[in-house]
């Protein structure tokens, strides 16, 4: 009973005030151990593997329909696989995989690791915006970034991007419509559908950065692919789909 739990049993709700999300491109075989068998890696032109990091400031996340007054103010950390997952309709999901998932507030922690296999750890979180500039880092998590936000520029794609352009860059910015998780005992696929309007994610120019957690995972040639920011979107979960894998 306590496992069924896990599986997001209700829809939830929330406001991003700012979603930024790091992607960053590594050769797709150094990836391929990252995911479950039941996952395919979304890759660019066969090649290209991609790690996600998103920090969301969420505001009112609560179950959906609930009143704002019992919603909690949450900032989110994620780090994801872009995947693709083909359900037994035969329709090819693209999607994100969950590596690790941290959060600024113990609440969030006990409540996600009830309701979700997102393994929720706490840690510390500051922030400052000053100027267009965005600096955000942890001590504990050992990560630190800075941002800048332009109005009106035509910001370079990172050094060694795998990409072309910026359009190109946006079919890998995040969140993807779904996440999925998988229970191997039970060759069990878990999928989560987000929805959302108006999502225009905003290129920022990455002035530096640091993740002791994507360090830590040993990968080859890892660069950074893209950045991008939205703010001010609606946001909700569905409730969770399980589908039997074999």
């Amino acid at each position: 009973m306590f496992s069924k739990l896990k599986d997001h049993p209700f829809a939830v709700e929330a406001f991003f005030d700012s979603s930024l999300v790091l992607t960053f491109a590594v050769p797709k075989e150094q990836v391929q151990h990252l995911i479950p068998e039941c996952l395919e890696l979304d890759t660019l032109n066969d090649k290209w593997a991609f790690l996600a990091v998103a920090m969301v400031q969420t505001k009112s996340l609560r179950p959906k329909g609930f009143p704002k007054i019992f919603g909690n103010d949450f900032f989110l950390i994620g780090y994801r696989v872009f995947v693709r997952f083909t359900n037994k309709g035969g329709k090819n999901l693209r999607g994100l995989y969950i590596l690790k998932s941290e959060t600024n507030k113990k609440k969030m922690e006990f409540f996600g690791n009830i309701f979700t296999h997102y393994n929720y750890t706490t840690t510390d979180i500051q922030q400052m915006r000053r100027d267009g500039v965005i600096r955000t880092n942890s001590n504990k998590s050992g990560f630190n970034l800075e941002v800048e936000e332009f109005d009106d520029a035509d910001i370079p794609l990172p050094e060694n991007s795998p990409f072309t352009d910026w359009k190109e860059a946006r079919r890998f910015a995040g969140p993807l419509p779904f996440t999925f998780t998988y229970n191997a005992k039970k060759e069990e696929v878990l999928v989560i559908e987000g929805v959302r309007e108006e999502w225009k994610p905003k290129p920022v120019k990455v002035k530096e950065y640091h993740f002791s957690f994507i360090e830590g995972l040993n990968l080859q040639d890892v660069r950074l692919a893209n950045a991008f920011i939205i703010t001010n979107i609606p946001y909700y979960w569905k409730k969770g789909k399980a589908e039997q894998w074999k």
